[in-house]
């Protein structure tokens, strides 16, 4: 999913698709937390655990699963033959 940095008055922000809004109950003036990683950062609600439902928590978990068992076949694979 992309979005883009939009000037807002005298600042810079980003739009929310409002499939993320609704998926996570967002409303205006609601806060976010900015956790800075060294790839990028990740912008997420202060208790995302609190505002899924069932159903999307469970489908989050999914798809976490399914990101970690593709970094799972990188860790298994064999050497690519190239002198270290």
């Amino acid at each position: 999913m992309k979005t883009r940095v939009i000037r807002i008055g005298n600042s810079r922000g980003v739009r929310l698709p409002a499939a993320l809004l609704e998926t996570y109950h967002l409303r205006e003036g609601d806060e976010l937390e900015i956790d800075r990683r060294r790839e990028g950062f990740i912008l997420s609600p202060p208790s995302v655990e609190q505002q899924l439902s069932y159903e999307d928590a469970f489908r989050e978990m999914r798809l976490e699963a399914a990101e970690r068992s593709e970094w799972d076949a990188w860790d298994s694979t064999i050497g690519d033959g190239l002198a270290d």
